[in-house]
């Protein structure tokens, strides 16, 4: 199986990357820079390494990376930096997102191409009306006003559920939310649920980064637990945290 992984040289991303070649795949990433890249990637022949801003890329060329590939996986995000949080693009994840579902479309492939997008477990999944709190209401309105890039994932998932819906022929998608992210160097056990069953304000949990990744690549890998939840929004935590 063949992925392309935006966002590859994040902290996620590189896990991600780490993940899908344990199972077994090929894998194309797209990085602005090969600085925070695992140098094992750069000598191996399942690593295809394009050095470009998503953004930046024409049609065309955006076209041609995700041709051929089965799954496109985002771990894209910002910086947190005054430039990543309030900076150009604002909409990175939400302009990569569709882009991406744009290309992949005009290639029109034989078959629905799997989209797994890193979301925030701070954004509800409005298909299923979760409930919320009041406070935590109160917060989410001010994070739309304060910080863009809260704005950015809840316009990203949203032109999933709304745009490709549940029945595109050509693209399905799963929106993973981490909770509270934490570093480990290895995979625990997880779980993972369809709605939050904390707050992510008042209440938060933890999951580490290469467990958010190892579930990743299993959707993308495993069609069972792709078929489990393909046009969904699962939470994931971190069972021993």
């Amino acid at each position: 199986m063949k992925v392309l992984v935006v966002g590859a040289s994040g902290a996620t991303g590189r896990q991600l990357v780490n993940q899908l070649l344990i199972q077994g795949n090929e894998v194309k990433v797209i990085v602005r820079s090969t600085q925070n890249i695992s140098e094992s990637w750069k000598d191996n022949t399942k690593v295809q390494i394009i050095t470009a801003s998503v953004l930046e890329l024409s049609d065309e060329e955006m076209s041609n990376h995700v041709s051929g590939c089965d799954s496109v996986a985002s771990c894209l995000g910002h910086n947190l930096t005054w430039k990543g949080v309030y900076g150009q693009p604002r909409k990175l994840v939400t302009d990569a997102t569709r882009r991406l579902c744009k290309a992949i479309k005009s290639n029109k492939p034989n078959r629905p191409v799997k989209y797994v997008l890193m979301n925030t477990s701070g954004n509800s999944n409005r298909d299923l009306k979760e409930p919320i709190s009041f406070a935590q209401k109160c917060v989410i309105g001010l994070l739309r006003l304060l910080l863009p890039p809260h704005v950015d994932n809840e316009k990203a998932a949203d032109y999933l559920r709304t745009v490709m819906g549940q029945n595109d022929k050509h693209i399905e998608w799963v929106a993973v939310r981490p909770d509270g992210l934490i570093d480990k160097n290895e995979v625990t056990e997880y779980e993972i649920y369809p709605s939050p069953i904390r707050s992510a304000i008042f209440n938060a949990g933890k999951v580490s980064r290469i467990n958010v990744a190892h579930f990743m690549a299993s959707l993308i890998t495993d069609e069972s637990l792709w078929n489990t939840w393909k046009g969904q929004m699962p939470v994931i935590y971190s069972s021993s945290l």
